[in-house]
């Protein structure tokens, strides 16, 4: 995670460097761009002015030598013609070309080469700006990239452009010429941006590996506002996972010391019986505990099975419409000699009830409610099975006035192997997973459970679809 961390603030601080570099580079240049257009325009409009001042100075000249018949007034008049002034004002600026332009694009005069051999220049943009809006300007780059001209044109009072041009760095030999001072700062930069990184990386992964490091006092740890619902769902979680590997350990031992109990008698009477010393009826007697003890045996292990069936979460279990009436009969009917050899009256109220579910399923979870009323009732005591639908909520209530259950078991007697009355539990011959399992169906059939219960006045559990 953390050189996950390191990775990615290392990446952004890279592009973030490269990127700040070029955006200056471009406003600088830019600027760069705007200050040298400045220059030109104010040197554009001193010689326009300078060229408006000579012309009225020439044109005094002429009318004077005019009057006065001299023979040289026509080539003073041509000095103002060919733009000779221009070279009087640009004196001292060896690096600003100044050319004059007529609007058909002849060009009349230029200050850096022999306008004989120079080319038509109407199509030059600057220019055609110039004669379209008063002024143009443009930025041409040389073939090499490496050197730009400005240019700046003003269109002047007798209709023809002048123009002033300068050469300067164009941006890529400007970053070229700055690239070993861009390169140390960026190798500073990144390498302030490593020890930023760890550091920033190491306080934010902290908070988190004081939480791994501590679970049980999550509100007492100083950590991200962000992370206490996920720490609290964890925390759950690992208490889940822990009370779930208690009851586990607890089933087992409880698993070992059931079936253990059934093993040793059956072992013993074995011996006797192997030993010769069950002789007539002590031995009959003997291969009935035997037998019983078996079945004691075979319960524990059907009912333990039952119970790792019902502990698979992810298989799909298929529903169908059953009626809760109809099963409940079957099984009341099927209990009916066991109610009577323990002098129980079992009876049945209620109707039809559709719920959807596992056939299978509700017939074990009745039958279990059923015995364990039968089980722990009182000689002359009766149980009520009865099932209806009052308002949409469709019940099913198994009620006896057997022994009761203390309000300190309660909230336990759902769990496996648990028993308020565990020499009673023995005699009736229960496993004590029969709740445990009713718990179980009841979960799957996403259905409510509750159990109301006296010491001494019997129990009523009832079942809510």
């Amino acid at each position: 995670m953390k050189k996950k961390i390191n990775r990615q603030l290392m990446f952004l601080s890279s592009m973030a460097i490269v990127i700040t570099l070029l955006l200056m580079a471009v406003v600088f240049y830019r600027l760069f761009q705007a200050q040298v257009m400045e220059d030109l325009r104010i040197y554009a409009q001193a010689l326009a002015d300078g060229g408006t001042m000579a012309a009225d100075e020439m044109q005094d000249v002429v009318s004077d030598a005019a009057a006065d018949d001299m023979p040289d007034a026509e080539s003073d008049a041509g000095a103002v013609k060919n733009y000779a002034y221009i070279d009087r004002y640009s004196q001292g600026r060896e690096n600003v070309r100044a050319t004059v332009i007529t609007p058909e694009g002849e060009v009349l005069y230029d200050s850096n080469a022999d306008i004989g051999g120079m080319d038509n220049h109407a199509g030059r943009p600057e220019v055609a700006e110039a004669l379209r809006e008063g002024e143009g300007r443009s930025v041409r780059q040389s073939s090499t990239m490496q050197r730009s001209t400005f240019y700046y044109t003003i269109l002047l009072p007798d209709g023809n452009v002048l123009r002033v041009a300068r050469e300067s760095h164009s941006i890529w030999s400007i970053l070229y010429r700055s690239l070993p001072a861009i390169l140390a700062a960026v190798c500073a930069i990144l390498a302030l941006c490593v020890f930023l990184s760890r550091y920033l990386t190491a306080s934010l992964v902290a908070p988190i590996g004081r939480l791994v490091e501590d679970m049980d006092h999550i509100g007492e740890k100083e950590i991200y506002e962000e992370l206490l619902p996920f720490a609290k769902t964890i925390r759950t979680q690992h208490d889940a996972i822990v009370r779930n590997a208690n009851m586990r350990q607890e089933f087992s031992a409880n698993v070992s010391h059931e079936l253990k109990t059934p093993l040793t008698a059956i072992s013993g009477y074995a011996e006797l019986i192997e030993n010769g010393m069950a002789v007539g009826q002590d031995a009959v007697r003997f291969a009935s505990e035997i037998r019983r003890n078996a079945n004691r045996l075979l319960m524990l292990i059907n009912d333990t099975i039952r119970l790792s069936e019902l502990d698979v979460q992810d298989r799909e279990i298929p529903f169908e419409q059953i009626d809760l009436y109809e099963i409940a009969r079957d099984c009341v009917e099927m209990l009916q000699l066991r109610a009577k050899e323990r002098e129980v009256d079992l009876r049945l109220e209620g109707g039809s009830v559709m719920v959807q579910g596992d056939r299978q399923m509700l017939e074990e979870l009745l039958y279990n409610l059923c015995d364990n009323a039968i089980s722990y009732n009182n000689a002359g005591g009766f149980v009520v099975v009865s099932v209806e639908d009052a308002n949409g909520r469709r019940t099913l209530r198994v009620q006896d006035t057997g022994i009761g259950i203390p309000k300190e078991c309660q909230e336990r007697i759902f769990e496996r192997f648990y028993r308020v009355d565990k020499s009673r539990s023995k005699s009736t011959g229960g496993t004590g997973l029969g709740l445990a399992i009713v718990k179980h169906i009841v979960a799957v059939h996403r259905a409510g459970l509750t159990l109301v219960s006296e010491p001494g006045e019997g129990t009523t559990i009832t079942v809510t679809f």
